[in-house]
C-alpha cells in the first residue's frame, strides 16, 4: 500500500529540503510534534521513498573547488539477484547516481570526488565487489549541461 503524505509530512519534507542538517529537536518545534514522532516519520518518508538521499550544497568559499566526475559501467554476473551490488554502492559517499540500464551494461554510476585518486580507489572498491564480473569507466572532461 501507498503511503499518502499528509500536511505534516510535506512541512518536514519543506524543512528538511531548505536545510538538511536540521536536528530533529528543531524540526519537531517546526511542525509541531514530539521529537520521536519526527524522527518516526522521517524514517518512514526515507523508507517509502520521499526522501531519497540527503546531499551537501557547498558554497564558492573564496576559491572554486574541482570535482572529478567519473561514469562507472558496471556488469553484474546476475541481473536478476545483484541487488548486493546495489546495495553496496548506496554506502560509497562519492556515489552521487547509479541508474539500471538496458543493453550489455546493468548499471551507470556517477561518482564526484575532488581527488582523482578517490576516484581510482572507488573504482577499484567496486570492481572487487562479489556480484561485478566488469566495469568501465569513464572521466567526464566537461560538463556542458549541468540542471
Amino acid at each position: 500500500m501507498k503511503y499518502l503524505l499528509d500536511r505534516t509530512d510535506e512541512q518536514i519534507l519543506s524543512e528538511l529540503k531548505a536545510n538538511a542538517r536540521i536536528s530533529h529537536a528543531e524540526l519537531s518545534a517546526k511542525v509541531n510534534l514530539s521529537r520521536n514522532a519526527v524522527r518516526v516519520r522521517v524514517e518512514r518518508l526515507e523508507r517509502e521513498g520521499f526522501i531519497k538521499g540527503y546531499t551537501i550544497v557547498s558554497g564558492e568559499g573564496g576559491s572554486k573547488q574541482h570535482v572529478t566526475t567519473a561514469l562507472m559501467f558496471v556488469y553484474r554476473h546476475d541481473r536478476m539477484r545483484g541487488g548486493d551490488v546495489i546495495q553496496a554502492l548506496r554506502k560509497i559517499p562519492e556515489v552521487i547516481a547509479c541508474d539500471v540500464l538496458t543493453g550489455d551494461f546493468d548499471l551507470v554510476v556517477r561518482v564526484e570526488s575532488p581527488e582523482a585518486d578517490r576516484i581510482r580507489q572507488i573504482w577499484q572498491q567496486i570492481a572487487e565487489l562479489p556480484g561485478v564480473r566488469d566495469t568501465l569507466t569513464a572521466f567526464a572532461l566537461s560538463s556542458v549541461i549541468r540542471r
